[in-house]
């Protein structure tokens, strides 16, 4: 859903294996400027991920202006690809899916400004 201003609030859910959280925690200690910076330029804004450490839950937010185009940006680049074939041993993902390939986007029903 978009807001007044255009921007798109997005929110999703992925799902860590729980034996390799802390692994998972341990890998974006750091997380390659680079590929922050592919972030930023394909449009993801106020982005966080949140983790219910119990189980794996992860649950991503950002903003941005159009998701669909920012996720398109983001998997033309190569450090995305680098990213996410790292990334992909920590998450309960369908056989041969990146995690952002199974990303479960959430619909927004309400929001306060």
């Amino acid at each position: 859903m978009k807001d007044t201003s255009g921007t798109e609030r997005v929110c999703f859910l992925l799902h860590l294996k729980p034996d390799r959280v802390e692994d998972y925690l341990n890998a974006h200690a750091v997380v390659w400027p680079d590929m922050l910076d592919a972030l930023r330029s394909a449009g993801w804004h106020n982005y966080s991920l949140f983790l219910r450490p119990d189980d794996g839950l992860v649950v991503g937010y950002l903003e941005t202006d159009d998701f669909a185009a920012a996720q398109r940006r983001m998997a033309a680049t190569n450090v995305n690809d680098r990213w996410q074939a790292g990334m992909a041993q920590y998450f309960q993902n369908p056989e041969g899916a990146n995690p952002d390939q199974a990303m479960q986007q959430l619909a927004e029903y309400f929001h306060l400004d």
